[in-house]
C-alpha cells in the first residue's frame, strides 16, 4: 500500500482569469497560490455533461459533483433523468402519477417546489409539463406553492418566473380547469432546509403551504414587491406569503384527500419537507392538523430511508462506488465536514446511500454548523474541521481521508463579496495546516473543488458603467485539481473531470482500478 491520501474539497471554488467579483482570485491565499505554482495541477470540468447534466450550459452542483467524485463514473443526473422521463412519457405511466391524478379528480392537485430554470433543484418546464398532463387527464383544480430561488438564478429574477407561470396557467385555465398560485416564500427562509440544520424553516413552509399561515396578499407579485421594499431582501430570503381571494380566504389550503407533488428533483433540500408530509412518527415540530394526502416527490430523495414513499422518476442506481471498493479491499476511510456539507462527503459520495458500506471500515464525522447567515460568520467551521482532520491523521488509522470546506459555496450563495473573500482566506489558512500535517505524516494531499461559485460573485455586465449586481449562483468554470507531497507522479494532459478523481486516488494508493471507472489522471515517473 502506498502512503495515505488526503482529499480536500473546497466547495464552490472555481478557476477564472476574470478579476471582477472573483473572490477566489482576489482573496489573499498564499497557500493555494503556492500549490498552483509549484505542484502538479490541472483545471478539470465540474459542470454540464462532465457530471451527467443535460448540456454543457448546465451549472454543476455539490450533489452531482460528489456523486461523480465518489463513483468514478458519469451518471445521468437530476434534470436529465426527469427530461428523459417526460419525453418518453414514462413519468405519466408511473403508478405514482396515476394515483396522484386519481386522488385529484374530485379534490386538488398541489405542486410544491422551486420556481426557476436554475436546473439545480428544479426546472419550471417540468412543472409546466406536469400541469399540462394533469389537465389532459381530467384534473380540474391545481394549486402551486412556489419557492423563490435567487440562488441558482439571478438574485431578484423571481418576478420573471411568476409572470411566466401565470401566463402559462392563463392559457390552461378554462371552465373545466383552474390553476393558481396559493402560497410561497424564499427557499432559504421556508421549506428547503437540509441536513436538519434548521427545522424552523421547514415548519414555516409547512404551516404556510398546508394551513395558510402567513402574511396575506392578492398575488405573488404583490408579495415579492412588498417584501423587497419593506425588508430589502432578495428572492431566496423572501418571507412566507399566502394568496387570498376577494373574501380574504386562502386560495389553496392543503386538505384531506388532496394530492401533493414536490417537483424538485434534487434530494438534499427535499428530504425534510417530505418527512413532514410522509412520516407518522414526526418529532421535529407540531404539524397541527395533518391532512390525509397522497404525497409524492419527483424522485426518491433518500434511497436507504425510502423518502418519500411515492415518487415519479427512479433515481440513478449508482453502483461501483469508491467506498464499496475500499471496503472490498479492507481499507479504512474517514469522511468529515460540517453539517451544511456533511451529506455530500457521505450520502452523495456513497452513491445516494444514507448508510455506510461498513461500520468498521468507514468513519464519518460531522461538525455542527452555526445556524446563522453565512456571510455573518464566513469562516464557518473551517478551523474545527481542520482540527478534527489533523487529529484523525495523527491517529494514523486510515488510508483515505476526505473533507469538505463549505465556505466558497455557502458564503458565495449569499452574494456578499467581502464575506466570501474572508471565507476563502479562512480555507487558505487551514490549507497551510493540512499541508504541514501531510509532510509530517507523509501523506499525499489532493486539493480540488466540486463546482464553481466564489469565482464569480458579480453578474456579468455588458456595460462597464452599469451598476454591479451580486451573483449568487454556481458557475460553469473548471475547478483546480492539485497534488502535493508526492514526487513520484506527474499529471497527464487530457480532457478530465470530477469523475476521473476516483481512479486517480486508487492509482496513488496502488489499488486496482475498476474497469467501469473513468481513467486516472496520474502519470507515474
Amino acid at each position: 500500500m502506498k502512503k495515505p491520501v488526503v482529499l480536500v474539497i473546497m466547495d464552490g471554488v472555481g478557476l477564472s482569469e476574470n478579476t471582477e467579483g472573483n473572490a477566489v482570485k482576489n482573496a489573499y491565499t498564499p497557500n493555494l497560490d503556492y500549490l498552483m505554482n509549484n505542484c502538479p495541477h490541472l483545471a478539470i470540468k465540474a459542470s454540464g455533461t462532465a457530471v451527467g447534466l443535460p448540456s454543457d450550459g448546465d451549472m454543476g452542483n455539490s450533489e452531482v459533483g460528489h456523486n461523480a467524485m465518489g463513483c468514478g463514473q458519469i451518471y445521468a443526473q437530476g434534470a436529465k433523468l426527469v427530461n428523459e422521463s417526460i419525453a418518453s412519457g414514462h413519468i405519466f405511466a408511473s403508478d405514482t402519477w396515476k394515483k396522484a391524478v386519481a386522488f385529484s379528480k374530485d379534490h386538488t392537485l398541489h405542486f410544491l417546489g422551486l420556481l426557476s430554470d436554475g436546473n439545480v433543484h428544479s426546472h419550471i418546464n417540468h412543472l409546466k409539463a406536469l400541469m399540462q398532463e394533469a389537465k389532459n387527464e381530467g384534473v380540474r383544480k391545481v394549486r402551486l406553492h412556489v419557492l423563490m430561488d435567487g440562488r441558482d438564478v439571478p438574485e431578484t429574477s423571481g418576478l420573471t418566473y411568476i409572470a411566466d407561470i401565470e401566463e402559462f396557467m392563463s392559457r390552461l385555465n378554462d371552465d373545466n380547469f383552474d390553476a393558481r398560485i396559493a402560497s410561497g416564500g424564499g427557499r432559504m427562509y421556508i421549506t428547503m432546509d437540509r441536513y436538519e440544520a434548521d427545522w424552523d424553516m421547514v415548519k414555516r413552509g409547512y404551516d404556510c403551504h398546508v394551513h395558510g399561515i402567513g402574511r396575506k396578499f392578492k398575488s405573488a407579485s404583490e408579495a415579492i414587491e412588498t417584501y423587497r421594499q419593506e425588508l430589502g431582501v432578495n428572492d431566496q430570503d423572501l418571507r412566507e406569503f399566502v394568496i387570498v381571494d376577494e373574501e380574504d380566504k386562502p386560495l389553496g389550503l392543503i386538505n384531506d384527500h388532496d394530492a401533493v407533488i414536490l417537483f424538485n428533483f434534487r434530494g438534499d433540500r427535499a428530504i425534510e419537507i417530505s418527512k413532514a408530509f410522509d412520516l407518522d412518527d414526526f418529532p421535529y415540530f407540531d404539524r397541527g392538523h395533518r391532512p390525509e394526502v397522497f404525497y409524492a416527490g419527483m424522485l426518491e430523495y433518500d434511497g436507504d430511508l425510502h423518502i418519500p414513499e411515492h415518487y415519479l422518476v427512479n433515481s440513478p442506481a449508482i453502483k461501483d462506488t469508491m467506498s464499496e471498493y475500499l471496503v472490498k479491499y479492507g481499507i479504512k476511510s474517514y469522511a468529515l465536514s460540517e453539517t451544511q456539507k456533511f451529506g455530500h462527503v457521505t450520502y452523495f459520495w456513497n452513491g445516494n446511500r444514507s448508510e455506510k458500506f461498513s461500520q468498521e471500515l468507514e468513519t464519518w464525522e460531522e461538525i455542527a454548523s452555526d445556524v446563522v447567515p453565512f456571510d455573518q460568520r464566513p469562516w464557518m467551521k473551517a478551523a474545527e474541521i481542520t482540527d478534527a482532520l489533523l487529529k484523525a491523521m495523527a491517529e494514523g488509522d486510515y488510508q483515505f481521508y476526505r473533507i469538505n470546506f463549505p465556505n466558497g459555496d455557502m458564503v458565495g450563495h449569499t452574494g456578499n463579496y467581502e464575506a466570501t473573500i474572508i471565507g476563502m482566506e479562512s480555507v487558505d489558512l487551514c490549507l497551510k495546516r493540512i499541508m504541514e500535517a501531510c509532510k509530517k505524516y507523509d501523506m499525499t494531499l489532493i486539493v480540488t473543488a466540486d463546482h464553481g461559485n466564489a469565482d464569480e460573485m458579480y453578474e456579468k455586465r455588458k456595460n462597464p458603467d452599469a451598476p454591479i449586481k451580486a451573483k449568487t449562483s454556481h458557475t460553469l468554470n473548471p475547478v483546480p485539481f492539485i497534488i502535493y507531497n508526492n514526487d513520484d507522479i506527474d499529471l497527464k494532459d487530457g480532457d478530465f473531470g470530477l469523475s476521473n478523481i476516483a481512479a486517480t486516488i486508487f492509482d496513488l494508493l496502488d489499488l486496482k482500478i475498476p474497469e467501469v471507472w473513468n481513467e486516472s489522471m496520474v502519470e507515474k515517473k
